[in-house]
C-alpha cells in the first residue's frame, strides 16, 4: 500500500509543478517556473510518504506567499 500511495501523490504533486512550470513560464515569473520545476523533479528523492507529503505542501504553499 506504501507504493500505491508514493505513487499517486507522486502523480499529483507532478501535475501541479507542471501546471505552476506552464503558468511561470507563459507569465514569465521566476518563482513558479523554478517550483514547477522542483515539484516534478523532487519525488525522485524521497523515500517515504510523510516526507513527500510536507515537502510537497511547501512546495505548492511558496508561491502563495512569494510573489515574483
Amino acid at each position: 500500500m506504501d507504493s500505491a500511495s508514493m505513487m499517486l501523490w507522486v502523480v499529483l504533486f507532478g501535475s501541479i509543478g507542471m501546471g505552476y512550470f506552464i503558468y511561470g513560464k507563459r507569465q514569465s515569473k521566476l518563482v513558479p517556473l523554478c517550483i514547477g520545476i522542483a515539484l516534478c523533479i523532487f519525488p525522485y528523492f524521497m523515500t517515504g510518504v510523510t516526507m513527500l507529503l510536507i515537502v510537497g505542501v511547501v512546495l505548492v504553499a511558496i508561491p502563495y506567499f512569494i510573489r515574483g
